[in-house]
């Protein structure tokens, strides 16, 4: 477990470091590698944090603080790193620290010096709360806190130097080598680079197009003017400046341009942002490859990866000295404001195009690109665009766990731009959402309000939708389910005349719950109306959260066998999106089927994963309704009553073990009892059958399958009938919920 990125290059000597710095490691819980800029901190804790991963059963994690300059979220970030969301009403230090507390995972702090005191806190914050974690930070200075070890990075011994500069020079020149001619001139060359490796993999580069004599004999100009202009200067600070200085002039001017440039992302990017920031004004967008091509042969771009996507960035000291560049040349401002643009339009295709088969590609690409969106935000100058962004980035926020940053974002946002706009009125709905997300009733409700106002006067139909739908949802979590049908229902409807159809199911499930308590026979229809929409959309959460309404009322209805194939088909939709509250949910009712149908162990073992869960996020069930924790009560109720007490508490203990909701569903749907070994009963329709069951549970007319399968409506008529009979079911949807559970293939 861990997001330590791949190396993408050898690691030369540091052999004694390395060993000694593990050593240490395995004797404290929180050590700091100092030493200068360039030295190579960061390189040497990422090959230790590699070599110990075997050592941590939890996990071994990077967190790069570089991109931050605000001390407030230092502890979102770790959070982000570890996958740990952001749901509860406490402090996110506060909630990492519970999270952390039964886990023993090593976490990399890397680039603290500009966050020392924030860093300082939060790992004496974490250490204390939890016995078994360690933590390795990289900082220029150390943390001074109680219990830190420090270990201060020499350079590179000159063998050592020697070796780095032929490994990263024949990289680029395979048939470069150190002879008996260019080796003086090579220690030489190393020496003046003071056994830095950045410095070193800079000179590097140049040896692709100089001789060593070359290098040699320009670096020691370029040093002796630089000495000239800073005395006080250290002579390792005196090196790097320089040769970055020598760097930067050696590139041609258009790839000088790019460098500047890039130095506006805070943190790693891609290349579809660095060709819309980036080019222009002496750039064609065409030339933007090939000029990052050649940028990361000059070791000024590093090659990386995030969440498995292609990115590159700049090394911390080399974006500084490109945004000094790009800030001297005036062109400051005007990249900062395509660098907000772009994001801007990230977020709003990715809210526009929420709705389909693409939303892990989408939360994955956004939080690629927090860094980034924080940066963007952060930025000011136009209040409504950043208004836009911060209400577009919805599901970046709700979905993906941020709803701590979304609120301070949305409330500053909101602050700063209150002129009555269409953006303002997204923006307060969306805030009312994530205050209803964080259990802060009245924020939400204060938000409506206004939104709703506003929507109003703009005669905005989708937002004034919305917030009825949101008055829906606090009227089911509040008990009050006859208030919340009439809601959800006028909700449901005003989206679909506005082509909302997906906003629309949310209702309609939010809606089925509720009419399921009421003991209302139309949850069933309305239950089957949200998948049949869902399954039109191809859409992977909907579909999952129709399922589980479906399960839900089957559940109610009795129908224990059909619940639990609907809500485990539910929870496989739900793999790879991180959702702690739905999975939670989801694990919940799982356990209140199988407790229904006697499965006694396997229910509080289900109830265990479940607890987990509300833990990992400090939130209770009862945030949902009282009556989600009347079912829970009546559950655990039933399973001490016939197991006792004891044997229930180690069931939870046994079902706690995991780590996250994908590890969760996984238990969940493999920790089905052994059923017994039969012939599975063969299919009885026919493969045309098949083929209309299969476009039956599309959600497909008759008139629409004929015209698919070139037939008479009456004879598809004539199939559905067969089908209906042959497998006795009464409905439609019952065709399409028995197709989704078996996933029958059609011959």
């Amino acid at each position: 477990m861990g997001n330590l990125p791949a190396a993408l290059t050898t690691f030369v000597g540091r052999h004694r470091e390395l060993v000694e710095v593990r050593r240490r490691l395995g004797a404290t819980r929180l050590l700091t590698l100092t030493g200068a800029g360039g030295v190579g901190k960061t390189r040497l804790a990422l090959e230790v944090a590699a070599a110990s991963a075997t050592d941590f059963a939890d996990g071994v994690w990077l967190v790069d603080l570089a991109p931050l300059r605000d001390p407030s979220v230092v502890a979102n970030s770790v959070a982000a790193a570890l996958g740990v969301p952001d749901l509860g009403t406490r402090p996110v230090a506060e909630q990492l620290a519970a999270f952390l507390a039964h886990r023993g995972p090593l976490i990399v702090l890397d680039n603290c010096e500009h966050l020392v005191d924030a860093c300082a806190e939060l790992a004496h914050a974490l250490l204390s709360a939890s016995p078994e974690l360690h933590v390795l930070t990289t900082s220029r200075r150390a943390l001074g806190i109680y219990g830190e070890h420090v270990f201060a990075v020499p350079p590179l011994e000159v063998d050592d130097s020697v070796e780095l500069l032929r490994d990263r020079t024949t990289a680029l020149r395979p048939e470069f080598r150190i002879t008996d001619g260019n080796r003086a001139q090579l220690l030489r060359l190393c020496d003046g680079l003071d056994g830095l490796p950045l410095a070193i993999e800079l000179a590097a580069s140049r040896l692709r197009t100089l001789t060593v004599d070359e290098a040699v004999n320009r670096m020691e100009d370029r040093f002796g003017l630089l000495a000239r202009g800073s005395r006080v200067a250290r002579p390792h600070q005196r090196t790097l400046r320089a040769l970055i200085d020598w760097s930067h002039e050696l590139c041609t001017p258009s790839e000088r341009l790019l460098w500047n440039r890039l130095s506006v992302f805070a943190g790693d990017f891609g290349l579809d942002a660095a060709e819309d920031v980036c080019a222009g004004d002496g750039i064609g967008r065409d030339e933007v490859l090939d000029l990052l091509d050649q940028l990361v042969v000059q070791s000024i771009v590093v090659p990386t990866e995030r969440e498995g996507l292609p990115r590159y960035r700049l090394l911390e000291t080399i974006r500084q000295y490109g945004r000094d560049q790009l800030t001297e040349s005036g062109q400051e401002q005007r990249l900062l404001q395509r660098y907000r643009d772009f994001y801007l339009a990230l977020a709003e295709r990715g809210a526009d195009g929420w709705y389909g088969s693409g939303q892990q590609e989408s939360l994955t690409r956004l939080r690629s690109e927090h860094a980034n969106l924080r940066a963007a935000l952060a930025q000011g100058g136009d209040p409504q665009a950043t208004l836009a962004l911060a209400a577009a980035l919805r599901f970046h926020w709700c979905e993906g766990g941020f709803l701590g940053e979304a609120r301070r974002w949305l409330d500053h946002a909101l602050d700063a731009a209150p002129e009555p706009s269409l953006a303002r009125a997204r923006a307060l709905w969306v805030a009312a959402w994530v205050a209803v997300l964080h259990r802060d009733y009245a924020t939400a409700n204060s938000r409506l309000d206004e939104a709703a106002e506003l929507g109003g006067q703009l005669d905005d139909p989708v937002v004034c939708a919305q917030v009825r739908s949101l008055r829906g949802t606090l009227a089911l979590f509040g008990g009050r389910m006859g208030e919340a049908v009439a809601l959800l229902e006028g909700a449901a409807t005003a989206l679909l005349e506005a082509g909302e159809e997906v906003g629309a199911v949310y209702a309609l499930i939010q809606m089925s719950t509720a009419q399921s308590h009421l003991g209302d026979p139309r949850s069933t229809q309305t239950c089957r109306q949200a998948f049949v929409l869902a399954e039109a959309h191809d859409e992977p959460l909907v579909r999952a959260q129709a399922q589980w309404s479906l399960g839900y009322d089957a559940w109610r209805r009795g129908k224990l066998e059909e619940a639990g194939v609907l809500m485990r088909a539910s929870l496989a939709n739900d793999r790879g999106f991180n959702s702690y509250i739905r999975v939670a949910l989801k694990l919940e009712q799982l356990a209140w089927v199988s407790a229904c149908g006697g499965d006694h162990m396997r229910a509080g073992r289900l109830l265990g994963a479940a607890r987990a869960m509300w833990r990992d996020i400090d939130a209770p069930l009862s945030t949902f309704g009282p009556q989600m924790s009347e079912q829970h009560d009546q559950c655990e109720g039933e399973i001490v009553r016939v197991l006792g007490p004891a044997a229930y508490e180690r069931l939870l203990a046994e079902g706690s073990g995991h780590r996250g909701p994908d590890e969760a569903i996984a238990y969940a749907l493999h920790s089905e009892p052994e059923p017994p070994v039969v012939t599975p009963a063969p299919c009885p329709l026919t493969p045309r059958e098949r083929e209309v069951a299969a476009l039956v549970a599309e959600g497909m007319s008759n008139r629409q399958i004929a015209s698919s399968l070139g037939r008479s409506p009456s004879t598809v008529h004539g199939h559905v009938e067969n089908i209906l009979a042959k497998l006795s079911f009464g409905s439609r949807a019952r065709i399409a919920s028995w197709w989704t559970a078996s996933q029958v293939p059609v011959h």
